[in-house]
Formats: C-alpha cells, structure tokens, sequence
C-alpha cells in the first residue's frame, strides 16, 4: 500500500479543515513546498494535494503552489479541486502533475469525465466524498443523488482507473477510518481504491494496508504529530 500525505491549500498556506467544515480551519504551514520536502525525507513516493479554495470556487487560485510543491519535492503528485474543464487537467499535466483529480464534475458533467479519461487515461482519478451515505459535490457542501455503490460503479463502467474516497465524518476527526466501507469497495469494484478521512495512527494504516488497497491518505495525524509519516510508509510497504 502507498501513503499519501496531504497538503490541503488555502490562500497559498498549508491547511486542515475539520469534517469538511470551512469555517473550522487551522493553518499549519506558510510554506507548502517546505512541508513536501519533509514528505520526502520521511520516504513518501507520492503526495495529496488539495486546492480547498478551487473546490469551491471551480477555479485554481492556488495553482503555482501546487507547481511549486512538484517541482520541489520531485514526487509523484495527485491534485484535485476545482478541475472541472480539459483546459484545468491539461494545465495540471503540462506542468508535470501525475495524475488529476476530478470531483464534483465526475459528478455533474459526464461529458467532461468521459472525455477526459478518454484522453489521459490513468492520469485521471475522481474522488467521492461521502456524506451521510451519498457523494458529496461543491467542496462537500451538497449532497448528490448517488450512494457510492452507484457512483463507484458508474465510474467503473467509464474506466476510471483510481478512486479516491473520503468518508467526510471521519475527516479531520481523528477517530479512526471507515475501515469496513474501504473493505466493501476494494471487493467489488476493481478500480484501485484510496481510503480518505480520519487516518489517525500506525494502527490504522496497519489496518488498511492488511485491506490489500492501493492507497491512504495521511492528513491531519502528520501535522499534529500523531503518525510518524517514516514509520507509516515502512508499515504501509510490508
């Protein structure tokens, strides 16, 4: 299993939202890039960027911290938030970004998802958020009509190669992982699968990684200290 840690942007500082919720937000970094070369150090081979502002807004208002942290660390790096067009994924992979995260236009626009892995294939991953049983939209603020067996397998169907799910309770709570909805997506659906929200200890990745999925996303637990990012890419790789 790969770790992920995550840096979540926010006005050009690295930042963690509580269960999705925007007016409850601690700052933990002025210097993103700073953050993803100690990521490195720790033996990470991928990070999780996020742009919380673009997934609100559809726009990439922190996009040249988003270059700067690729070009700094050198790791294989994942973005999402705000991608909602071709001429966004392209912009992302033209400046080396490994693969593109879609959200709420996997949702909402088809079309656009279709075409999209139609031309970048694995280079595209959508990410469902889930609340209250549904895929969540617009930086999780909406709830969509999909349960995530529905959305899973409609992206399933598409082709998409990653799915990146969030269960938006546990996210920032530091209270464990939904460990049972990963188990149930990684045995019917063949898409690789990273677990999102609420990664709080060795044990938890131990956990996942016992799962066989591909992935996890590490937030909050690095930035207050409550992981050793080191030791939880050693445990993810046995």
């Amino acid at each position: 299993m790969l770790v992920f840690p995550a840096i979540d942007l926010f006005e050009k500082k690295a930042v963690r939202l509580y269960k999705g919720d925007y007016s409850n937000m601690t700052v933990y970094s002025d210097n993103p890039p700073e953050i993803a070369c100690d990521f490195k150090k720790c033996g990470a081979e991928c990070i999780h960027i996020v742009d919380l502002e673009g997934a609100k807004s559809g726009k990439t208002p922190n996009f040249d911290t988003v270059s700067e942290i690729k070009n700094t660390s050198g790791l294989f790096c994942e973005v999402g938030g705000g991608i909602r067009d071709l001429a966004t994924v392209k912009r992302y992979i033209d400046i080396g970004i490994d693969r593109v995260i879609l959200g709420t236009a996997a949702v909402t626009d088809e079309e656009f998802l279709n075409c999209a892995v139609a031309q970048y294939g694995e280079k595209i991953a959508v990410g469902i958020d889930i609340k209250d049983g549904f895929a969540a939209i617009k930086g999780w603020t909406e709830k969509s009509a999909y349960t995530a067996d529905e959305f899973c397998e409609k992206m399933q169907k598409i082709g998409v190669k990653t799915i990146i799910c969030t269960d938006i309770s546990k996210d920032g709570a530091m209270n464990g992982t939904n460990f049972e909805l990963y188990r149930h997506l990684h045995n019917k659906f063949s898409m690789d699968i990273i677990a999102s929200g609420g990664v709080s200890s060795i044990e938890d990745v131990e956990r996942l990684a016992g799962l066989d999925i591909y992935g996890a996303i590490i937030g909050k637990a690095y930035y207050t200290g409550a992981v050793d990012l080191k030791r939880a890419v050693e445990v993810a790789r046995k």
